[in-house]
């Protein structure tokens, strides 16, 4: 957390946390690697197994090199699991007139008289509107009651999770209560839920119903949708 002259403070992950975040996920994966030697000697051991032929494969590579090779592909993996998150976690920039979200590529400046109520939902930061519409929901997995300290500092009405939680509704096909953009909206995104490399379809397709007043949430592969809500 940083404070500046101009009066705002920035929230983002310290250079030490993210460190420790490689170290971690470098050795929680490094222990997976060394795991997959055991377990693939075990493999071909049987007489009949599943991946039996990737094992037999993988225990051809003559020791040590199979479990240096393992262990540091391992930590190679959990390291870049850690960048890639890395890129898509905004940092939060927090003054009295506006809120600022910023990651590379990306700029999202909100001034204060748009923003109604602000939480944290499943290592994410939600901002809503006056009515309810949703403005922001991006990647942040920064601690939740430091955020919750600051937005209140500078006079920000932060919620413990979306006070019109019990406006959401199931959505199912051609509802009666959505005009006919919305309920196209909802299926497309429906059918690109379906595929595992369909997440930008799914997370730009959230941002048209945005656009429209349609606030989502997933559960599991469920969509429940609200209007704005009540002012």
């Amino acid at each position: 957390m940083r404070s500046h002259l101009d009066g705002s403070t920035t929230l983002e992950r310290s250079a030490w946390g993210q460190g420790a975040l490689y170290v971690a996920a470098a050795v929680l994966l490094a222990g997976v690697g060394w795991l997959l030697d055991p377990l693939a000697n075990w493999l071909v051991s049987l007489k009949w197994a599943p991946m039996r032929g990737p094992a037999e494969l993988l225990v051809s590579v003559p020791e040590p090199w199979l479990t240096i090779g393992l262990i540091a592909v391992g930590a190679l993996a959990g390291m870049a699991l850690i960048f890639f998150d890395s890129l898509e976690q905004v940092s939060v920039s927090v003054s009295g007139d506006r809120v600022l979200l910023k990651r590379a590529g990306f700029l999202q400046e909100i001034v204060r008289e748009q923003v109604g109520h602000v939480f944290q939902e499943k290592g994410r930061l939600v901002l809503l509107g006056p009515k309810g519409e949703e403005i922001a929901r991006e990647k942040c997995d920064l601690n939740g009651r430091r955020m919750a300290a600051v937005f209140t500092e500078y006079g920000y009405a932060w919620a413990d999770g979306d006070p019109y939680e019990d406006e959401f509704r199931i959505w199912a096909p051609k509802t009666p209560e959505l005009p006919d953009l919305a309920n196209a909206l909802l299926a497309a995104r429906a059918q690109a839920m379906k595929s595992s490399d369909s997440g930008d379809s799914v997370k730009e397709l959230r941002r048209e119903l945005a656009r429209i007043g349609i606030v989502v949430r997933d559960k599991g592969k469920q969509q429940y949708w609200r209007g704005p809500g009540r002012q």
